[in-house]
């Protein structure tokens, strides 16, 4: 068996590395343990302790009051804690489906910018609308070469530290799709059935179309067949004066869930609906990015495949509902924007970085002589009511897409080798850098969170990794200081590095606290209780007020992943350390006045500079 070792500094919500295991090992996640509640105690003191670089002192111990109150000995946390616990002994899984209904599925915020990640990857070597089909095609072919990897049981299941991961989110990737509903949302998942999808949805100007992508015997359809239709499609699909229906799944879900109902009151209309929600994927065939310099480019093709660039671009090429849409521009740009109720980061990148190993092989196969059926077109029924709807959603879009501030950048100083030449953990090492370039502009440390995979459990999605901790408050307000001597920073920034390192260790082993304090709330309202008071406390509020929402994508390749803040006044920084480069995105909202991203962007630069400085002094 060869294994390639995960780090454990690099496993956030993305694991690209994976381990080659065989056949018999594919059980999805039978051979993986069930995920254990952390320790009531050790939760409520690693929540105090996470306080304690956010809070003044005298809120600090009103809070302290308050949570030794909750967690006494027979006291109303005790209680919950049993709750979860009878819990964890009767499901699966004893807080991943509270997480992804509270998380995702009952918040009512639009989709794009919001909650879907988008996933920009290096241009391919075309700039026309015959190389975009090519690529289309090949890409279409990796994607489904993937899939029967899924179903015949040959994706290798993967490891970390020697023990292997939960891959049950791998076969919910196709023909799945996000339904608005009006309190929540919910999944369907259509591969499932008897008869599962054989089709996939392409759609450009506008226009979606319904491309079968396997033969009359079941055979996948060859690069070359696939290629003969999508120039089909193209050939059906010149005018952009068709209504961008697409543009209402971008909506707010409230608003979305109510247009929905309307649109599939009529029969023909339903039938579209549902051929893009069973399709296996969809593929968006967008027309070019508007290159203003190269230095703009890179942020720009992000923003398109994060949210298509507006009601005048690409944005009505996209049903944001569903759980995978590629992206192929006409000028070599290309991306994979996901729902992430279904998708996260691993199986992702699993994903892309088979597609990209795919792409190097030429076409294997010759295609059959057989005659293909055209490509269905998908018409829509249009009513006043339903262009009304249509005309409010491109409005409120064209209003989010301006309102985001979208900077993406390559550091080129150094990458993830200089921290690990120092053995420190490269990701704890950025995590301390963004808290201090985040004080430089504000003047003041915020919470963040950052992304630990919980897939060595059963059913295990995600948990977050706070910061700041104490140390690296310690480490930002002695890095300025003049009197502080070098070999005294350089000590606070290894035990601040050191300090995060811990916390990821922690809920690497399922002891992180923010889903186990959401789990305790949640079970009071399962249990008919009011919400505890830990919860309607002030500070509880500051600490969950998500100012950074960062993620690590440790791809093989220079993609860049995007998505917006969680907070109207916050950040979202994603990065993905290569070996002597760095690659980060940073996203705010520009109706805040205090968030700037391209500020956090030249101070994050030039802190990065300066602790390189720290770690290896000029002579």
């Amino acid at each position: 068996m060869i294994v390639r070792k995960i780090q454990p500094g690099t496993c956030k919500a993305w694991l690209s590395r994976v381990s080659v295991a065989s056949r018999q090992e594919q059980c999805f996640s039978l051979a993986v343990p069930p995920q254990p509640v952390p320790p009531l105690a050790q939760t409520l003191q690693g929540y105090l302790t996470a306080l304690e670089p956010l809070l003044p002192p005298d809120e600090l111990s009103h809070t302290r009051r308050m949570v030794q109150q909750f967690g006494k000995p027979g006291g109303l946390g005790q209680s919950l804690q049993e709750g979860l616990e009878r819990r964890a002994r009767h499901t699966k899984n004893w807080i991943s489906d509270w997480w992804v209904q509270w998380a995702y599925l009952e918040s009512r915020q639009p989709l794009p910018v919001h909650s879907n990640p988008a996933i920009s990857l290096p241009r391919r070597d075309y700039s026309d609308w015959r190389g975009q089909l090519v690529f289309a095609s090949k890409l279409i072919a990796a994607v489904l070469d993937f899939k029967a990897k899924i179903h015949t049981g040959q994706l290798p299941v993967e490891y970390m530290r020697g023990k292997p991961l939960c891959m049950e989110l791998f076969p919910l990737l196709f023909s799945s799709c996000r339904i608005p509903g009006p309190k929540h949302d919910y999944i369907a998942h259509h591969g499932r059935s008897r008869r599962s999808p054989t089709h996939i949805t392409v759609v450009r100007n506008y226009q979606f179309f319904q491309l079968e992508v396997y033969n009359s015997d079941g055979s996948r359809m060859t690069e070359s067949q696939i290629h003969a239709q999508l120039l089909r499609i193209r050939s059906q699909s010149w005018k952009t004066d068709k209504e961008p229906m697409g543009i209402l799944t971008s909506e707010h879900r409230h608003t979305w869930g109510q247009a929905y109902n309307r649109l599939l009151r009529d029969k023909l209309n339903k039938e579209s609906v549902r051929v893009i929600e069973k399709g296996l994927f969809s593929l968006c065939l967008d027309s070019p990015v508007m290159r203003i310099s190269d230095e703009k480019y890179a942020s720009r093709k992000a923003a398109q495949v994060l949210h298509g660039g507006g009601t005048f671009s690409n944005s009505g090429n996209r049903w944001f509902d569903k759980t995978l849409q590629f992206v192929v521009g006409e000028d070599g740009s290309w991306g994979l924007l996901y729902e992430q109720a279904t998708a996260e980061g691993p199986p992702i990148a699993t994903l892309l970085d088979h597609i990209l190993e795919y792409c190097k092989k030429p076409d294997p196969k010759r295609a059959p002589l057989v005659p293909l059926p055209m490509p269905k077109k998908l018409y829509f029924h249009i009513d006043r009511e339903i262009k009304r709807d249509i005309e409010h959603a491109k409005q409120n879009l064209d209003i989010l897409i301006n309102d985001l501030d979208v900077n993406v950048f390559n550091f080129q100083r150094f990458g993830k080798e200089l921290p690990k030449q120092h053995k420190m953990s490269p990701n704890s090492f950025i995590q301390v850098a963004l808290q201090l370039a985040y004080y430089r502009v504000h003047s003041e440390v915020c919470p963040a969170c950052d992304i630990a995979s919980q897939r060595m459990f059963r059913g295990g999605r995600t948990e977050f990794i706070r910061s700041p901790t104490n140390q690296t408050l310690k480490f930002i307000l002695a890095f300025d200081d003049p009197s502080v001597s070098r070999e005294a920073k350089l000590q606070l920034f290894r035990e601040a590095v050191d300090a995060y390192g811990a916390l990821t260790e922690q809920a690497l082993k399922g002891r992180g606290i923010d889903h186990h304090l959401l789990g305790l709330k949640l079970q009071a309202i399962e249990e008919g209780l009011s919400i505890p008071k830990v919860f309607m406390d002030t500070a509880y509020g500051l600490a969950t007020h998500w100012k950074l929402r960062t993620g690590q994508v440790p791809a093989n390749t220079d993609s860049v992943m995007c998505f917006g803040p969680l907070v109207p006044d916050g950040y979202a920084i994603c990065y993905n350390p290569q070996a002597d480069h760095v690659h980060f995105s940073i996203t705010a909202f520009n109706c805040c006045e205090e968030t700037h991203a391209e500020t956090l962007a030249l101070t994050l630069n030039n802190t990065l500079c300066q602790l390189q400085e720290l770690l290896q002094p000029a002579v």
